[in-house]
């Protein structure tokens, strides 16, 4: 069986979750002898069996949806002979759509966000965001299998999907690489970062996007214990406006206290190890979140994690026992906007100085969240339900 797995992330060229996320599985389906060949946006790669793809020269240029749906053409020709395609995010579900369609294989689609659940793309994309809804709803009602990465988006995506068959999306969870996600102590690296290890910290790793919720944390972090350091690990902002936005929050911050740590790069993963295994504890604001890596990444590294009560983080936060989560009223318009935004931010800072104030919790809680990593969130459970998803359906 041959499976052409379509994605706009591919190492190295990597910035978010679901690009972690295909990685792993990929070499995961390789090691239970799947033969899978990459399709993937982007410069050409070296490794075996990945096929690299451009923008189109005349697109150029285009609004980001059309040369996205250029490139998808261009990979929706070259999956034939393949008997599965699979699918991450809409920038690859168009070429994922097609070839089902024009060769007729099955095209199995795994959601790892939603499009009606992020309006705020409109601020990027423009019109190009009703073109991305389109492709994102016309390849979900085509495909074969959907996969959800949590319950928690299952019910977005049947919610959002209400004419989908329910029988036709399963869940299989995002999964964490334990051998290389592990504690990595290393004070001298941290500090080269300009994190204090000495001082307690609440560590923020993830993308500038309205999704992640870092305006909020910023509020929130005003009412921290003076002895506390912020430590915002964040970039690839999606809009000027957004980054602007944080740039205001944090300025403002900076006039309140000192230990307002800000790295704007994507960090190697042996400094992310370091300065989440420093971490008092990790810290996911998101009011819109189908799973969170990155929240397995910080368990892995043996950081209590605090977050949103919302999307798939209940199904990986265990309250009380690996971090706490933190309750959340949202509207239903697909914005996820806090009903009460003062009652979020006082219940977030509520639940980071729980935690950052009693270091032996913070240890038991970082203990018991990387044992749960261990169990339930390993590759090879991962690629085995995948596989039998693909078996289903040939």
């Amino acid at each position: 069986m041959r499976v052409d797995l379509i994605t706009r992330e591919y190492p190295p060229e990597v910035y978010g979750g679901a690009g972690v996320h295909v990685a792993e599985l990929v070499k995961a389906l390789r090691r239970q002898d799947t033969k899978v060949e990459v399709r993937a946006f982007g410069m050409p790669r070296e490794e075996d069996g990945v096929k690299s793809y451009l923008v189109p020269a005349e697109l150029a240029g285009a609004n980001p949806a059309l040369s996205t749906l250029g490139v998808d053409l261009q990979i929706a020709r070259d999956v034939e002979g393949a008997d599965i395609v699979h699918s991450h995010t809409w920038y690859a579900n168009a070429a994922g759509h097609v070839a089902s369609l024009l060769y007729g294989i099955p095209h199995v689609v795994t959601a790892h966000s939603l499009e009606p659940l992020r309006p705020w793309k409109a601020e990027q994309l423009g019109g190009g965001y009703r073109l991305s809804s389109w492709i994102e709803q016309t390849a979900f009602a085509g495909a074969a299998k959907v996969i959800a990465v949590s319950e928690g988006m299952r019910r977005d995506i049947l919610r959002s999907y209400p004419l989908l068959d329910e029988s036709k999306v399963e869940v299989v969870y995002n999964g964490i690489d334990l051998a290389h996600w592990k504690p990595n102590k290393d004070p001298d690296l941290v500090k080269a970062l300009g994190i204090d290890p000495s001082r307690p910290s609440v560590v923020f790793v993830g993308r500038i996007t309205r999704q992640k919720g870092l305006p909020y944390l910023l509020r929130a972090a005003a009412l921290l214990p003076p002895d506390v350091q912020l430590v915002l690990c964040a970039g690839a902002p999606d809009t000027p406006e957004i980054l602007e936005e944080v740039r205001d929050g944090v300025a403002a911050l900076q006039k309140l206290r000192n230990g307002v740590v800000w790295i704007d790069r994507l960090l190697s993963q042996t400094e992310l190890r370091a300065v989440l295994t420093t971490a008092t504890t990790f810290v996911c604001p998101s009011i819109y979140e189908p799973l969170g890596i990155v929240n397995l990444e910080a368990m892995a590294c043996g950081a209590p994690v605090v977050g949103t009560a919302t999307g798939g983080i209940p199904e990986v936060v265990d309250d009380g026992v690996t971090g706490r989560l933190v309750p959340i009223e949202q509207a239903q318009d697909g914005t996820g906007t806090p009903l009460d935004p003062d009652r979020f931010v006082a219940d977030l800072a509520a639940a980071l100085i729980e935690v950052v104030s009693d270091p032996k919790l913070a240890k038991k809680m970082g203990a018991a969240g990387r044992a749960r990593a261990e169990q339930q969130f390993s590759w090879e459970h991962i690629a085995t339900r995948t596989n039998e998803i693909y078996a289903s359906l040939v």
